[in-house]
């Protein structure tokens, strides 16, 4: 049902997309997307060292 999406259909999310939020917040919002999309992955992976936290060997 949803894996036969086409360009037409693309092309109506898209423009729907820019009426709603703007041209203007498109990169923002593809940054934040992006983002989280790599703390999903690295969450999933478990590498997630926090940047604050020393690393156990300057304790």
């Amino acid at each position: 049902m949803f894996g036969s999406f086409g360009l037409p259909e693309l092309l109506l999310i898209l423009l729907i997309v820019v009426i709603i939020f703007g041209a203007s917040k498109l990169p923002q919002l593809g940054k934040g997307l992006g983002e989280g999309i790599k703390n999903f992955k690295n969450s999933i992976k478990g590498d997630d060292k926090p940047k604050d936290d020393p690393s156990p060997k300057d304790r």
